[in-house]
């Protein structure tokens, strides 16, 4: 048992260190979307450390857009951060070695940096200047209610 647990772990460090090379198949919304795997099987993959408006938010289907026109129909590199509650893996988009899809949302203003779970000062900058440059959902004359507040509100109400 404790070398098949030790194995797992060694495994999992490697993939998430190395990351995986998967081919986008679908686009859920802004900050999620469906990867094949070489082995032929699919996940759901949310970006990690962001989040995105959902589609019934203002620049919800802007943020999906705009995911869509980075990354589907491409093959990214994934490095694995995590699973969260609903069983997706929670990861890092790398488009090519310089482009990383969770930052060009935030630097597009199409995301929140999700700092509950990321503390990545540069990930804040982004934000903030977005938010300066007025990008986005930042544009507005209305104040862009955080996804985790909406989704929230809207569990209140079902």
């Amino acid at each position: 048992m404790k070398k098949t647990l030790f194995l797992f772990i060694f495994l999992f460090s490697i993939l998430t260190f190395y990351g995986q090379t998967v081919k986008v198949v679908g686009i859920s919304d802004g900050d999620t979307f469906t990867a094949l795997f070489a082995d032929r099987h699919t996940e759901r993959i949310r970006l990690y450390g962001i989040d995105c408006p959902e589609g019934g938010q203002p620049f919800g289907n802007v943020a999906k857009k705009f995911l869509s026109d980075l990354i589907y129909k491409k093959s990214v590199e994934i490095k694995v951060k995590d699973t969260d509650k609903y069983g997706r893996t929670v990861a890092l988009v790398y488009v090519d070695s310089a482009t990383i899809a969770n930052e060009e949302l935030l630097k597009a203003g199409l995301a929140w940096h999700y700092t509950y779970y990321d503390k990545n000062p540069k990930w804040a900058a982004f934000e903030a200047e977005a938010r300066g440059k007025k990008l986005g959902l930042w544009g507005g004359s209305e104040t862009p209610v955080e996804p985790w507040e909406w989704r929230n509100t809207k569990a209140k109400i079902f």
